[in-house]
């Protein structure tokens, strides 16, 4: 690797809108997020899942096949 052309990691605390907040390297000191693992649907078995079905399946609807 080049001397010099990289930036430095340091620790950073990472602050979600929340209130949960952690801390990671990063070439920042603070970083403040929307949304994480601790408020995020998928991560909190909340998400929704929506059978929206393919292209097959509408066409079998609308035809009643």
């Amino acid at each position: 690797m080049k001397e010099g052309i990289h930036p430095e990691f340091k620790e950073c605390n990472v602050t979600c809108a929340c209130g949960n907040s952690f801390k990671t390297l990063s070439d920042k000191d603070e970083m403040r997020v929307d949304i994480c693992s601790e408020c995020h649907p998928f991560f909190t078995g909340q998400q929704k899942f929506a059978s929206r079905g393919g292209r097959v399946e509408k066409f079998k609807n609308k035809y009643s096949l």
